[in-house]
């Protein structure tokens, strides 16, 4: 089942690193913030995950929680984790269950091949389950501060 804007977020069951597990309603209650990446250790998703790892503090204090999914291994994610000090966790979606679900994969060229990769995608779920906003293709530079200024309106707008 896909996602859609203003619907209940679709069963879903995942495994983040410290043993975190993350489904459809383990965070109700909390606006939670599901950004997809293409790959640990790379230049863009490395930027990336330091941008939400800088803004984090602004993220618990808006009653957000973030976690960062890709189809990295547990131990990728925990080295990648480490190595930026991330104050959030990373779902390894090795299966593809959350990304299918989420419509992010996509056919890309990568050196003049066709390849399947996870395309740069973000979703906001409100307190109450309910996908509130989704960004994707984005772009890196200002996203985040774009994320948090929609986690504040929510929040402000009662979740």
């Amino acid at each position: 089942m896909a996602i859609v804007v203003n619907k209940h977020l679709p069963e879903f069951e995942a495994i983040a690193t410290s043993g975190t597990r993350v489904t459809s309603t383990s965070h109700h209650g909390q606006m939670m913030v599901l950004y997809f990446y293409p790959k640990d250790n790379t230049p863009g998703c490395t930027t990336e995950a330091m941008q939400f790892r800088d803004k984090y503090k602004d993220f618990v204090k808006a009653g957000a929680v973030v976690f960062g999914v890709s189809r990295d291994n547990m131990k990728s994610h925990e080295d990648f984790k480490e190595k930026l000090e991330l104050p959030f966790e990373l779902i390894a979606d090795t299966e593809e269950k959350m990304c299918h679900m989420f419509g992010v994969v996509k056919n890309k060229i990568m050196y003049g091949k066709k390849v399947k990769g996870i395309e740069r995608s973000t979703f906001l779920i409100g307190a109450d389950g309910v996908l509130k906003q989704e960004w994707r293709g984005l772009k890196v530079l200002g996203h985040v501060d774009e994320v948090l200024k929609a986690v504040k309106a929510l929040k402000k707008a009662g979740g």
